[in-house]
């Protein structure tokens, strides 16, 4: 027997690689690139270890060329789901028993692989399947998850280096439990490292999951379930389902093991989600956990003493990266009168010299959006500010489903700091500016706060440092990650544990030990050496 105490250091994050012209990462993408889209590939169920398919299919397609397909999937019926959870539970009493340094050891191969071999490969399915810009992949479906894997294991070891102290005549011990059950993870379709964590977080901390993957996220979302299975993860520990949304929630729901659910979507699911396991409470076997990420409408507020160009370059990133389909995205700005003139003009020369079109073209800066609903999403949005007579589009307001789901990025400004686009998560390249009272400061803080339900990011945009701490304690309740001088996008794994509460979600923080404490349900042993042998106390012996 191995009893040795494992301490695992605290890791260093994933370097983002540059993807020069000829630089030997980039050739190995290129390659990969033409390879995805020339061999389209099958996407079956994975339960139990055992692929599985079904007689209802799927097509995985490209955003940015929408009549290629990159694969089929097969789609689970109620039956798969119900497979799903008892392949999880029947795998549950092998995986919780297995000492947490086996477990931590798979966690780290996987980032082995996805940082080496399989480097590639994921970014090429995340470019294609997600239309994202080289970047974008690099930093989400390779760095972020790799990050994920190793700082998990590290803070797991922090948890379980967590033990009460003993007093004379006894010693006292705490035993991190996994939950008792199965938790259903429901992951996005913006970033691949998102789907890996919501799986291998619980899954960390001993926990066996059932998985529901976003159809238009499935390409990468596959590529990385190989990867757990080549890197030691026994069958049946996270089960691979996808399949319509509403059917497998419904079925998965229904089950009196159901221990948590580990989310990532729109308010709209979560609130669903929360309100019908309420419903069903006394038929669970215990409280299920609920750990939910729902989206935001995230603000850049600049103050008068802020730099233009530093504003308008992290409102343009902050904004229109990936579409502007991060839930961390600039959706609304506040800017003084005295620096619009100038911040316009910056903003304006940079929506010039940003180039869109194909992932395969690296030259673009701006991509697709992920499908035909987000694009007509986008589109109406628009086209309502078009029409309002409190708005005006200064730059973009076009969009072109033709080839693919093609939205310019655009700048809305507006007179009304309470309009539709200011309060209202598009999830997409629209970015709404109100013009403040350079003497209306407080004022407008005032209502960046109130305008939204959402608290997930937010920045400050200032050369006043004493001005900045005031606006950082007037908006601490706005976000749940908040910035300075910086783009509110981009939280990093263990320099910035990333999640929001208000309607952005439960604030469990992903990239920290918050997230995987939610995931053990700890036991607490005491051991007395000498019991009691007389019920008296001492003062009744006199």
């Amino acid at each position: 027997m191995n009893n040795a105490i494992f301490n695992f250091p605290l890791p260093s994050n994933e370097t983002v690689l540059e993807y020069k012209k000829d630089s030997t990462e980039r050739k190995q993408l290129e390659r990969e690139l033409q390879k995805q889209l020339l061999d389209p590939i099958e996407i079956p169920l994975i339960i139990g270890g055992k692929e599985i398919r079904t007689a209802q299919t799927g097509q995985v397609k490209m955003p940015h060329r929408h009549e290629h397909v990159l694969a089929t999937y097969y789609k689970a019926g109620e039956k798969e789901v119900k497979m799903g959870i008892n392949a999880a539970l029947e795998a549950h009493h092998i995986w919780s028993d297995l000492s947490w340094t086996v477990r931590a050891s798979i966690l780290l191969k996987a980032a082995e692989l996805i940082s080496g071999k399989y480097r590639a490969v994921i970014n090429a399915a995340t470019m294609l399947g997600q239309s994202k810009n080289i970047y974008q992949a690099e930093i989400d479906a390779v760095c972020e998850t790799v990050d994920f894997l190793k700082f998990n294991v590290y803070f797991a070891s922090r948890i379980y280096g967590m033990q009460p102290n003993s007093a004379f005549n006894q010693l006292n011990k705490m035993e991190f439990r996994p939950l008792e059950g199965f938790v259903f993870t429901v992951s996005p379709f913006n970033f691949t490292s998102i789907a890996s964590n919501l799986n291998m977080a619980p899954v960390m901390m001993g926990n066996t999951t059932v998985w529901k993957p976003a159809s238009t996220s499935l390409l990468s979302n596959y590529y990385l379930m190989k990867i757990f299975r080549e890197a030691g993860l026994p069958d049946g520990v996270i089960n691979f389902i996808p399949g319509s949304g509403s059917l497998i929630g419904k079925t998965v729901l229904k089950s009196p093991d159901l221990a948590g659910i580990h989310f990532t979507g729109s308010n709209e699911t979560f609130n669903s989600l929360w309100k019908e396991v309420s419903r069903q409470l006394s038929h669970y076997r215990s409280y299920p956990r609920l750990i939910g990420e729902t989206g935001g409408k995230n603000f850049i507020m600049a103050h008068p003493s802020a730099l233009s160009r530093e504003v308008a370059v992290n409102a343009y990133r902050g904004a229109f990266e990936f579409q502007g389909q991060k839930c961390s995205a600039v959706s609304r700005i506040y800017i003084p009168s005295s620096l619009w003139p100038e911040i316009k003009i910056e903003l304006l020369k940079i929506c010039a010299e940003a180039n869109m079109g194909d992932v395969t073209d690296p030259m673009n800066f701006i991509n697709a959006v992920i499908d035909e609903a987000s694009f007509d999403n986008c589109m109406n949005y628009i086209n309502y500010a078009l029409c309002s007579p409190e708005a005006e589009i200064i730059a973009g307001g076009h969009g072109d489903k033709q080839v693919g789901y093609f939205v310019e990025p655009t700048i809305i400004v507006t007179t009304n700091p309470r309009f539709k686009t200011m309060e209202e998560e598009i999830f997409g390249p629209v970015l709404t500016v109100f013009v403040y009272d350079d003497n209306k400061l407080e004022e407008t803080v005032k209502l960046c706060d109130e305008t939204s339900p959402y608290g997930l990011t937010g920045a400050v945009f200032s050369s006043d440092r004493v001005a900045t701490s005031v606006m950082c304690e007037q908006l601490r309740y706005s976000t749940g990650n908040f910035y300075i001088n910086d783009k509110p996008t981009g939280a990093i794994v263990g320099l910035q544990p990333f999640g929001g509460s208000r309607a952005s979600g439960t604030n469990d923080k992903a990239g920290g030990e918050f997230n995987l404490i939610r995931w053990i349900s700890p036991r607490t042993i005491k051991e007395t050496f000498q019991p009691a042998s007389e019920f008296r106390y001492k003062y009744m012996m006199e």
